[in-house]
């Protein structure tokens, strides 16, 4: 049951995150927003890393082109998914680009089967529909009919792209002949300072505006980072201990924390039409910790 604990606690972490960078949308540009989750992460998971070794030391992993190739793709697809949720939140508020994004327990699980011998149950697969029908009506603010139709494209492309990163990042902890929670945590950094070099290298060709925008924002940027690494040690560990479409599809809770965050401190009106949605995602959680 250790997974359902490191699931909780990413995505009470990643609602966060979120809303520290859905603040941060509103003042810089999207690649900057995008690199604030990076920033200061690798430096936090490499004394995590430091800390496990320290507690009880293992050998040293041993790399292959397998292991580099699931490194390599699932860093740039988490960068190109990150700058999609972005885009999700100057679109809508925060809220909804949030829950919309969150179509990737049912795109990981389709994934998963088709690309990576992923195996559900058929009451894992009920819970994996019922929390993405849930999670569809908690996007939809004013019916279906007024729902926009690239805000709901923008959704989906933006949640497939977290689940291919989810999926990679499960082959990536399983290749690698460690015993948990190194193999998680070695993949956890290797990712994290992948994608930081890429875009602070881009960034820094491109726009160094950017670069001393987030500097100006220099608490935001912390936050961001340091709640961004904060749940990423629990997704990479509840995905080094099972499949990704049960990791995400109990994930899914973040948006009790997403929407309690939106109005309590984002000061944000969130319509619903009515808790058909809460009490879906809340029955396929149930569903996924009873497979």
């Amino acid at each position: 049951m250790t997974w359902i604990l490191f699931t909780f606690m990413a995505a009470f972490m990643q609602s966060w995150r979120n809303a520290f960078q859905s603040q941060l949308a509103a003042e810089v540009k999207t690649l900057a927003v995008t690199l604030s989750r990076f920033l200061w992460a690798s430096p936090i998971a490499a004394i995590y890393l430091i800390i496990l070794y320290q507690l009880e030391p293992v050998a040293l992993p041993q790399f292959n082109y397998r292991f580099v190739s699931f490194v390599c793709a699932a860093a740039l697809m988490q960068i190109l998914a990150t700058a999609l949720m972005v885009q999700l939140f100057k679109l809508n508020n925060y809220a909804v680009g949030a829950g919309l994004a969150k179509s990737e327990a049912l795109a990981a699980a389709i994934l998963g089967m088709l690309f990576f011998g992923t195996q559900l149950s058929l009451l894992g697969w009920t819970g994996v529909f019922i929390g993405g029908v849930g999670v569809f009506l908690l996007s939809t603010t004013s019916g279906m009919k007024n729902i926009s139709f690239s805000t709901v494209i923008l959704g989906l492309c933006c949640g497939s792209a977290f689940a291919l990163t989810s999926l990679w990042i499960r082959e990536a902890s399983l290749s690698l002949d460690l015993p948990f929670p190194y193999n998680a945590a070695w993949v956890l950094w290797l990712v994290i300072t992948v994608q930081t070099l890429i875009l602070v290298g881009y960034i820094f060709v491109t726009d160094k505006q950017s670069l001393v925008d987030l500097w100006q924002r220099p608490k935001l940027t912390f936050l961001a980072s340091a709640t961004s690494c904060l749940g990423s040690i629990g997704w990479f560990s509840a995905m080094s201990l099972e499949t990704v479409p049960y990791v995400k599809t109990l994930g899914q809770v973040e948006i009790f924390f997403t929407m309690l965050i939106s109005v309590l401190w984002l000061k944000q009106k969130v319509k619903i039409k009515d808790g058909l949605g809460l009490i879906l995602v809340a029955i396929a959680a149930i569903l996924v910790m009873w497979t």
